[in-house]
């Protein structure tokens, strides 16, 4: 099992911002608890499982990275993705 972060680094709100993705929901959960992030900054759609993320602002991300994440660049984040969704017949 492994958690992620990606390069996209979107600028909003003052900071630039990435995706928290992980293996499985359990893990994504317990790796934002470790980061401070609330139950409520998860983004999730009953339709699209697969696209479950927290997003992380770049000290975050940087938290992330030192905690364990995997950094990866936003083209392996989707195909992370698309393969997710594909295995989960979405």
């Amino acid at each position: 099992m492994t958690v992620y972060v990606d390069d996209f680094r979107v600028p909003w709100r003052g900071d630039r911002w990435s995706h928290l993705i992980a293996d499985s929901a359990e893990e994504l959960h317990a790796f934002a608890a470790r980061l401070g992030l609330q139950r409520r900054q998860f983004h999730h759609k009953p339709a699209l499982p697969w696209k479950d993320h927290y997003d992380v602002p770049e000290a975050k991300r940087r938290q992330a990275i030192g905690l364990g994440a995997e950094p990866i660049t936003t083209a392996e984040a989707v195909r992370i993705l698309r393969t997710r969704r594909r295995t989960r017949g979405r």
